[in-house]
C-alpha cells in the first residue's frame, strides 16, 4: 500500500488512503486552545481495510443486501460477498481502489469508474473533499454510464470516537426494527429505539440500524474534549444508520440515501429511498463536518 495522501489547513489536518476505498484514514481540528481532536477515529498502522475507523464512501448502495442477490428490471442480480456475514455490505467501492482525478490547495478528487462485472451497471463516481476555513466538506457525484436505467444508492460511513459522556443528536421520524442478522423486519415510531430524549447517550445505547425520515442535521458532543461537531447531509441522504457498539470507542453515524437491503424492499414498498438513475443521469450530494468548540 502507499503512503497516505496528506490535507492540511491551519485548522484542519487530512490524510486519505485513495488506494483503500478512497478512505479517510484521518481526520484533525486545532481546537481554539490549540489542542488537536480527532473528529473522525484514525486507522491504525498497518492500514487495514477491515478495520472500525475512518471514513469511506458507500456505492452503489450502503449497508446490508440479503444474500447479495435482487431483481431488477427482469434480471436477477448476484454478487460476491464481501464480509463474514450471509450477506453484501455496503456495495464495492469502499474496497476497489480509487484515482486522484485532482488536487489543489486543500481539496482533493478521488474518483472510482465502474465497468460492470457481477454489478452490470457501468457507472462512475467522484469524491471531492475540501478542507474550508470552518469545516470539511465531502461531496459524491454518480453517474450513470450505462445504456440502461441503474438502481442506486450512496452515502458516507465515518467513525466517530466515543467517550463515556457522547451524545448524538439529530431529528428522525422512524426506525428499522431488525433480526440477529442486522436485516430490517419492520418500520416502526423512531422513539421505540432513539427514546423520548433529543440527545442519544452513545455509550449507554446500542444500536445497530437505519433511521429514517431525517431532516440531514445531527449534533455530536465530546463533553470530555470540550468539542461537539455538526454535520449537515443534502437531499437525498435522508436516512442516518447509527452504529453504537458498547465499549468500543468508537461509534457510526453515517448519512446515506436509502435505508438497508433496499433494493430488495423497493419490491413492495416505496419509501425505501431507492434511486433509479437513467442512462446519462447523474446523483450529486454532500456533507459537512463543522467542528466547535463547548462553552
Amino acid at each position: 500500500m502507499t503512503a497516505p495522501v496528506g490535507l492540511e489547513t491551519e485548522r484542519f489536518r487530512l490524510s486519505l488512503l485513495p488506494e483503500l476505498g478512497g478512505r479517510i484514514a484521518a481526520c484533525q481540528w486545532r481546537h481554539p486552545d490549540g489542542r488537536w481532536l480527532d473528529l473522525i477515529r484514525p486507522m491504525s498502522l498497518p492500514y487495514d481495510g477491515d478495520e472500525e475507523a475512518g471514513c469511506f464512501p458507500l456505492t452503489p448502495f450502503s449497508n446490508r443486501l440479503r444474500h447479495g442477490r435482487f431483481t431488477f428490471g427482469g434480471r436477477e442480480i448476484a454478487m460476491p460477498r464481501n464480509t463474514p456475514g450471509p450477506h453484501v455490505e455496503h456495495g464495492h467501492g469502499w474496497q476497489r481502489p480509487w484515482t486522484i482525478a485532482a488536487r489543489g490547495p486543500g481539496r482533493i478528487v478521488l474518483a472510482y469508474e465502474h465497468a460492470g462485472d457481477e454489478w452490470p451497471f457501468p457507472y462512475g463516481v467522484t469524491q471531492t473533499i475540501e478542507l474550508l476555513p470552518d469545516r470539511l466538506r465531502i461531496e459524491l457525484a454518480a453517474l450513470n454510464r450505462g445504456e440502461e436505467p441503474m438502481p442506486y444508492g450512496f452515502g458516507q460511513h465515518p467513525f466517530f470516537p466515543a467517550t463515556p459522556g457522547t451524545t448524538l443528536e439529530a431529528r428522525v421520524e422512524s426506525v428499522w426494527h431488525v433480526d440477529d442478522e442486522v436485516m430490517p423486519t419492520s418500520l416502526g415510531p423512531a422513539v421505540e429505539l432513539w427514546g423520548s430524549e433529543p440527545r442519544l447517550a452513545v455509550a449507554s445505547t446500542a444500536l445497530d440500524t437505519a433511521f429514517a425520515g431525517w431532516d440531514g442535521e445531527a449534533t455530536i458532543r465530546w463533553p470530555e474534549h470540550g468539542a461537539g461537531l455538526s454535520m449537515v447531509a443534502s437531499a437525498p441522504l435522508r436516512h442516518l444508520v447509527v452504529y453504537t457498539p458498547p465499549g468500543a470507542g468508537h461509534f457510526c453515524a453515517e448519512p446515506v440515501s436509502h435505508c438497508t437491503d433496499a433494493f430488495n424492499l423497493a419490491a413492495e414498498r416505496d419509501d425505501t429511498g431507492i434511486t433509479v438513475l437513467p442512462p446519462g443521469a447523474a446523483l450529486i450530494s454532500s456533507i459537512t463536518l463543522t467542528p466547535f468548540a463547548l462553552s
